[in-house]
């Protein structure tokens, strides 16, 4: 697996979503119902992808071995989102191993216990509902995800925040973040000039 490189990493995490999905084209957004278990949790780092069965999540057990520190894992459970996929004992491990983060399409639980270790979590909601562990049921580690019109590739770098999720494609991440830190300089200039008294009319020569 090729990873997006650290110091793109590093860049990417101090940008808004927002700015690096408009700077790379309007790319990467990723269900907007993910949402951060924890207000000010943050994430940015390369992708491990897992397809997990529907109501089990032994393939995330797996998954936490295979990433490396620095990695976030993005699941995809099956369109069966009404299951507690991960806790404390799995963020615990998680932030053990350095890795970045978890996204799932799919609930978890323990949502104060997660706040108060840190690891970040991004999931569709949060369900108490118990999964099984089925040593029979087929998965998948880094094969290619699709999240509704969104295909996520291992190695492309995930950024999230409070306003959600982007998935930049790792050979153009070095080009979308050059380009969200351009951006992020232009808008500093727009907010000084409507802070002078300039409209977003003329602003924008709209």
């Amino acid at each position: 697996m090729e990873r997006v490189a650290p110091p793109w990493v590093a860049r990417a995490a101090k940008l808004p979503t927002a700015t690096l999905h408009e700077a790379g084209g309007r790319i990467g957004v990723l269900p907007p119902q993910i949402k951060p278990v924890g207000r000010s949790m943050r994430l940015s780092g390369p992708v491990v992808t897992v397809h997990s069965p529907g109501g089990d999540n032994l393939w995330l057990h797996r998954a936490l071995y295979v990433a490396q520190a620095g990695d976030v894992l993005l699941v995809h459970v099956s369109g069966a989102p009404a299951y507690g996929y991960w806790g404390e004992i799995m963020s615990t491990a998680a932030r053990h191993r350095g890795l970045a983060g978890l996204v799932i399409d799919g609930c978890v639980r323990d949502a104060d216990l997660l706040e108060d270790i840190g690891f970040p979590v991004f999931a569709a909601g949060l369900c108490i509902r118990g999964t099984g562990k089925d040593h029979q049921a087929r998965g998948w580690i880094n094969f290619p995800l699709r999240l509704d019109e969104l295909t996520v590739h291992a190695g492309d770098l995930i950024v999230g925040d409070r306003d959600g999720l982007v998935a930049v494609p790792r050979e153009s991440a070095p080009a979308v973040v050059a380009a969200a830190e351009q951006r992020e300089a232009t808008e500093a200039g727009v907010l000084q000039r409507i802070a002078a008294g300039e409209r977003t009319l003329e602003v924008y020569h709209f």
